[in-house]
């Protein structure tokens, strides 16, 4: 399990810097999400990948605190999920603002070879 997340990880990672540095402003923001992704699963395993585990104990029990999951990083994944959407909504009208003024995506203001 641990093997998939971290090639999962590296994929998400490789193929978001390999977008961000594309020419095209699509292509950036892609690469921004595919980042975000990357970090959340990054957060996630670093907070332990336990499966079926009870997220707290049940009441008058005693328990040992390492069997149970971990509620922050799933909480900090939870904040950054609704943060990156936000902020590529945000590109997004950038984008499209950028695109009406200059009647082009291209970094340089410059339409590509083909």
């Amino acid at each position: 399990m641990e093997l998939i997340l971290a090639l999962a990880i590296g994929t998400l990672a490789g193929c978001g810097v390999w977008l961000l540095l594309r020419p095209r402003t699509f292509q950036v923001i892609m690469g921004l999400l595919l980042l975000s992704y990357a970090v959340n699963l990054f957060i996630l395993g670093v907070g332990g990948v336990r499966v079926g585990m009870p997220p707290f104990l049940a009441k008058g029990q005693i328990g040992n605190p390492a069997q149970f999951a971990d509620p922050l990083p799933q909480a900090l994944v939870l904040t950054a999920i609704v943060i990156s959407f936000a902020t590529t909504a945000l590109f997004l009208v950038v984008l499209l603002a950028s695109r009406g003024l200059t009647g082009t995506d291209h970094v340089d203001g410059t339409e590509p070879d083909a």
